[in-house]
């Protein structure tokens, strides 16, 4: 079967880009080999209807909940629709999945460092909106030390 229309980026519900590649003090960028062995954080921004973009989170946090690792995948400050529901019907296993809500006294980028140090995920994916430069660096330490993979998704 053919689409009698073809897809373009206009006609899609959603927009999506990654991070570009920074450059570090060493000279090399973010985006080569190497500095992807030293670089355990990742951004992700996703613009448009927040179903259709949970809609394109699905797989990838599928394949990470389903991982050889056997420690957490953790999601910090998920938006309101990303439920304990929204993980059944999507197909994660929810057996290896935590769910951190930040309190009053304490930021998400707070909370997110504190996983990553922990070392207890492999993978800890934080929402928040804007990465300064000084949280940046905190959360590749953080994700150094507890040896965890940090990606901030931004939704807009």
């Amino acid at each position: 079967m053919q689409l009698s229309q073809s897809l373009n980026a206009q006609s899609l519900p959603f927009e999506a880009a990654l991070a570009r590649p920074s450059r570090r003090d060493d000279g090399k960028t973010s985006g080569s080999p190497a500095a992807r062995q030293t670089e355990p954080f990742s951004e992700l921004s996703l613009r448009g209807d927040a179903g259709q973009c949970l809609f394109l989170l699905a797989p990838m946090l599928r394949e990470l909940s389903q991982g050889d690792d056997g420690r957490w995948l953790t999601l910090v400050a998920p938006p309101a629709n990303l439920s304990h529901g929204w993980l059944r019907e999507a197909g994660l296993n929810r057996e290896r999945i935590l769910l951190l809500h930040p309190s009053r006294e304490q930021e998400a980028s707070e909370l997110a460092c504190e996983a990553l140090r922990l070392g207890r995920s492999h993978t800890v994916v934080s929402w928040l909106d804007q990465v300064s430069r000084p949280t940046r660096h905190r959360l590749l330490q953080a994700a150094r030390i507890g040896r965890a993979q940090s990606l901030n998704i931004r939704l807009g």
